[in-house]
């Protein structure tokens, strides 16, 4: 719910929404870009950066912080550049030729224009993604010197430079599975996750603000709800839908500030609530959108990300600096 505002999948997510409503910087990379753990999917797999129903070119392009970046990108074979670029124009004639004879089919178009976006990328994302050119200070901010904190600080260095490259929404995943969801062994697990995300969050934003990008930046920490304050399996917490508490730093928002309150035994929120379509009211006017103007018209409706009528979305100016 909390990356797409609703309770039922494959509505687009908060990513392809800051795609569709903003484009992209950079024509030679894709607005929407997923870092998650290259040895798998957490559970609910790619719904997370799904686009919907919105057009196909805004769903989160994955990329790998193992290895090749990009997957399938390079050709198998050695192809000179003059021959690459003779296919790819020869193709493109093609792919536009067939285009016409299918007007407004939407997902067609952004087949083309991933292609299209491939081909640029080829040289774009292995020179972006390149962290080997990085200080040994900054490669230590982010944890790269420590098995325990390499492998998220990598995605979180990666971040900052496809930030850096005009990608408008980077979405970095911890462990597959759900590694936050301590149905028992809550302390076990907590301090396993929080070793390894910790340092390379704090470093994230650190450098971000020496860089002086924090102000035009977003950095959200989030899950998608909070536990119980009463004890599960005798180790555990299950779900709370009540009460939760995230990070935010920079774009505006408040620094070192806590917002709100729960009750006084954790179990619901008390004091000054936020619902999750309030937040992303107020991330989108961070950014530059008015949440009930961003509009996308679908099965005859139009269709918003908070979805104000029924949620009662506003903007949260409590939160702003």
């Amino acid at each position: 719910m909390f990356m797409t505002g609703k309770i039922f999948q494959d509505r687009p997510a908060l990513g392809a929404w800051i795609s569709y409503g903003l484009g992209t910087e950079n024509s030679s990379l894709p607005g929407y870009v997923v870092l998650r753990d290259p040895s798998g999917y957490n559970t609910s797999g790619t719904l997370t950066w799904t686009n919907g129903w919105l057009p196909a070119q805004h769903r989160g392009t994955e990329f790998s912080s193992s290895g090749t970046p990009v997957l399938n990108l390079k050709s198998s074979i050695p192809v000179s550049a003059n021959e690459q670029r003779n296919n790819l124009d020869f193709l493109s004639k093609l792919n536009r030729i067939h285009q016409r004879r299918l007007p407004g089919e939407t997902e067609l178009e952004a087949r083309i224009q991933n292609y299209e976006l491939a081909a640029r990328m080829q040289l774009a994302a292995a020179d972006v993604l390149d962290i080997s050119k990085e200080t040994a200070a900054t490669g230590k901010l982010y944890g790269l010197d420590n098995k325990t904190t390499e492998p998220y600080g990598r995605r979180c260095l990666m971040a900052r430079k496809l930030v850096e490259a005009g990608v408008r929404f980077v979405q970095i995943h911890p462990k597959p599975f759900q590694p936050w969801d301590s149905h028992s062994g809550t302390r076990q697990n907590l301090g396993s996750i929080c070793a390894n995300c910790d340092l390379p969050t704090a470093g994230l934003i650190t450098d971000l603000k020496q860089r002086g990008l924090l102000d035009e930046t977003i950095v959200i920490w989030s899950g998608e709800f909070g536990r119980l304050p009463v004890s599960q399996n005798g180790t555990g917490r299950d779900h709370n839908r009540n009460a939760f508490s995230l990070l935010v730093a920079g774009g505006g928002f408040k620094a070192g500030y806590a917002h709100g309150a729960s009750d006084e035994v954790g179990y619901a929120a008390a004091v000054d609530k936020v619902s999750v379509a309030d937040f992303h009211a107020t991330v989108l006017q961070q950014l530059g959108m008015d949440h009930e103007s961003l509009v996308y018209e679908h099965a005859g409706r139009e269709e918003t990300l908070t979805d104000p009528s029924l949620t009662g979305a506003k903007v949260i100016p409590g939160l702003l600096a």
